[in-house]
């Protein structure tokens, strides 16, 4: 039986991609973070471990030692913590090697290649957990109004140049105006202070960076994403569909169509899809 690794952070994207692998009759090895992981998981596993953030060496032993050649990351990891790690000395040549540029993306890259050095061969987690990619379009019952496409477009194109300088994926923008570009408090606390910013009517977008490693983070929202935005009164969610995870959806959308609040699902060709809702 071929054995699978996961690199688990919180939330139930490890859970979902651990049933997944079950289903397909993989052998399922879990790395979880102190702190970050829900130990429950241990229950999905054949085997198990939690580990400190910075253990590098100890999690590729844990892989090779299981049999472990493919593997794949699921879920959050706090990134303020992430800060506090203890790094070993796997950890340590490899955070001297990023100097000048440790953003998410330069990490999981430098994390992946050392894995796939010692034959462990990164997969997108989606793979095992399809039922979650995200379709493309106005998703609920609300749709955005004229001024709300205009702040998606601009949001839209705001959050990709910052995601190009690698800092985050997330925006919220009201009347043509940038209220908060989220950094490394993470999505969650950056619409909550661009709410409190901008007030009732704002406009979250949340893309995919460019060049973004597909099998190492993928943008994610959900049930909490949509409450977060009622709690706030804003007008629209707005995300990269074709790079997206969307969680709890059913529910999701229920929420957000009870709240008003416009929830659109973006192309890769996002240019011809606005033109074509202007035009509508």
């Amino acid at each position: 039986m071929e054995s699978i690794g996961i690199i688990a952070g919180s939330g139930q994207f490890p859970f979902l991609v651990a049933r997944g692998a079950k289903a397909c009759g993989l052998r399922v090895a879990i790395c979880g973070f102190h702190a970050n992981a829900d130990p429950a998981l241990e229950a999905e596993a054949d085997a198990f471990t939690m580990l400190h953030l910075g253990q590098l060496g100890k999690l590729i032993d844990f892989f090779k030692h299981n049999g472990v050649q493919r593997a794949c990351m699921a879920g959050a990891v706090s990134k303020p913590k992430a800060l506090d790690i203890k790094p070993d000395f796997r950890v340590a040549k490899l955070m001297f090697r990023l100097a000048g540029n440790r953003g998410d993306d330069a990490i999981l890259r430098a994390v992946a290649e050392e894995l796939q050095d010692e034959g462990i061969t990164i997969s997108p987690p989606d793979a095992l957990a399809p039922g979650l990619r995200s379709p493309e379009g106005v998703l609920g019952r609300v749709r955005p109004d004229h001024e709300g496409w205009i702040d998606i477009r601009f949001g839209h194109r705001i959050a990709k140049a910052v995601g190009a300088l690698d800092i985050g994926q997330c925006v919220v923008v009201r009347g043509g105006i940038v209220m908060a570009v989220e950094g490394i408090e993470g999505t969650d606390a950056a619409i909550a202070r661009g709410g409190e910013l901008g007030g009732p009517g704002c406009t979250v977008v949340k893309v995919l960076k460019p060049n973004q490693d597909r099998r190492l983070d993928l943008p994610s929202i959900g049930e909490r994403t949509i409450a977060l935005l009622a709690q706030y009164k804003m007008a629209c969610l707005a995300f990269d569909a074709h790079g997206s995870l969307f969680f709890d959806r059913e529910a999701s959308l229920a929420l957000a169509d009870k709240k008003g609040i416009a929830v659109v699902g973006l192309p890769e060709d996002t240019e011809a899809f606005f033109t074509a809702q202007a035009a509508g």
